[in-house]
């Protein structure tokens, strides 16, 4: 599928958010090492990272394919996507 400049930013913010939301629950539940999550945190973060994980392959995927398609340096094109989606890293 082919996509715009503006989805692959899209894509891109959609990975972003759910790292995020992956990261506050593991903040809030704090290191399972220290003390261990109960089975419905464990659950409801490894859902919640295993779509962070699943909306970045898709956009670096995404990412992949318009660059090769426009001719572009793939870095290029990803620096060009997180810049213009606020990515900071």
């Amino acid at each position: 599928m082919a996509h715009t400049f503006e989805e692959l930013v899209e894509m891109q913010r959609a990975a972003d958010a759910a790292h995020a939301q992956a990261e506050r629950l593991r903040d809030q539940y704090g290191p399972p090492t220290a003390h261990p999550w109960s089975a419905q945190q464990s659950q409801t973060y490894e859902t919640a990272w295993r779509a962070a994980r699943d909306l970045a392959r898709d956009a670096q995927n995404a990412i992949a394919t318009y660059a090769k398609t426009n001719g572009e340096a793939r870095q290029d094109t990803e620096t060009r996507v997180k810049k213009a989606a606020g990515h900071l890293e």
